[in-house]
């Protein structure tokens, strides 16, 4: 006969105890692992802070500066554009941006601005582009002041902060990517996959036929036609009907110079 013997009741206890104890040291573990992490994170954004008056002259007139020192702040968690629709001026309610708060009104107002800037320029051009237009082409198109005010000196990821700062209004302007392009889209309506091809077949070969799409992708007739009448009745391309074949283009691709 085997002499060992059963496990007993208070095995089980000492091991509920165990346990206990386990969950309770890695309880107390994960709150200091916390705490220091906090801890560390606050120290970080007092630096940032300091660098970020240090160096403010800087962050309001150079445009890549501003955009490292904004990627920066993302690092850690900090939302430059947080809270930018509440005016941070005296007699408000709210505190304004984080922008606002650590360089005053300048930062703040300026992507406030450029936002505007970019919205009219969008509503003037919806009518050419079906409302898709480049982020390179608006900062250019922004840059030079071209019949919105005098030009403004930014780079790509200040427009792209411009229009994720409207997202809080419920304007339906986002940021697509089409191709190897970002596109500011000013219509509440998404794109799909076939009008994607479309528009990032055009984008690389300039423009684009029915029998193209056919040969290339092979597509149906039927597929392909749908296909360019969405398109085109959301004037997100345009049509050459003088080639023996319609060619179908596109006004984003083209640039507002060639337009």
């Amino acid at each position: 006969m085997s002499s060992r013997r059963g496990v007993g009741l208070s095995a089980f206890q000492n091991r509920s105890a165990l346990s206990t104890q386990f969950a309770s040291h890695g309880a107390s573990l994960r709150s200091n692992h916390a705490s220091s992490l906090q801890n560390q994170l606050s120290v970080f954004q007092s630096l940032l802070h300091n660098f970020a008056v240090q160096h403010g002259d800087t962050i309001k007139s150079d445009p890549t500066f501003r955009a490292e020192f904004a990627r920066m702040c993302n690092a850690i968690g900090v939302d430059p554009l947080a809270g930018s629709n509440v005016k941070g001026k005296s007699g408000s309610k709210g505190k304004g941006s984080w922008w606002a708060q650590t360089l005053g009104g300048d930062v703040n107002d300026f992507y406030f601005e450029l936002a505007v800037r970019v919205v009219e320029l969008c509503r003037a051009t919806r009518g050419e582009n079906g409302g898709l237009i480049g982020v390179e082409e608006c900062r250019e198109t922004v840059g030079k002041g071209r019949g919105i005010g005098g030009g403004m000196d930014i780079s790509d990821d200040d427009v792209l902060r411009a229009v994720k700062s409207l997202d809080s209004l419920g304007s339906g302007f986002s940021v697509v990517t089409v191709g190897s392009r970002q596109m500011i889209r000013s219509i509440p309506k998404e794109l799909n996959t076939d009008q994607s091809t479309v528009l990032e077949a055009i984008q690389v070969l300039g423009y684009v036929t029915c029998s193209m799409l056919e040969d290339n992708l092979g597509w149906s007739n039927a597929r392909s036609e749908t296909v360019i009448q969405d398109l085109l009745a959301d004037s997100l391309i345009w049509v050459d009907a003088q080639s023996p074949e319609k060619e179908y283009w596109s006004p984003s691709s083209m640039g507002l110079d060639d337009l």
